[in-house]
């Protein structure tokens, strides 16, 4: 399995905001010659990420992004679903009935995985080399 390089940014975005850990707005540009990539492309992610409820929109002056939920929320599972979605990532489309026994195989595994990325939170892996 892959996931998309927006879900590879998303993940690295929250990281950074949740370690920038302030009150103050980051602005779209700042973030995007950050990591490097157009702000075209990060405001596609931004907005998906705002839409999830992760991370709020402030417009103005001072407006940017911030982190909307507590940091102790965010799963690697809610970044992941607000960038790829939340459908399961094989499909049986060989066998028309119900009785795929492929897919049950498939969805347990899925079922594993999903559960081990909602429970491992996002600040996690920064708390292990930093506290914040």
């Amino acid at each position: 399995m892959k996931y998309s390089k927006a879900t590879n940014y998303a993940l690295h975005i929250v990281l950074y905001m949740i370690k920038y850990n302030k009150n103050d707005n980051l602005s779209l540009q700042p973030l995007a010659n950050n990591f490097n990539i157009s702000a075209t492309y990060l405001s596609k992610i931004l907005t998906q990420l705002v839409k999830a409820g992760i991370i709020q929109s402030t417009s103005g002056v001072n407006g940017g992004y911030s982190i909307r939920k507590k940091k102790d929320d965010i799963s690697f599972l809610d970044i992941i679903e607000a960038t790829e979605g939340t459908g399961a990532l094989f499909n049986c489309d060989l066998q028309e009935d119900d009785n795929c026994p492929i897919v049950k195989v498939m969805a347990e595994a899925e079922n594993v995985m999903r559960n081990y990325l909602q429970n491992k939170k996002l600040y996690e892996v920064i708390e292990i080399k930093e506290p914040i």
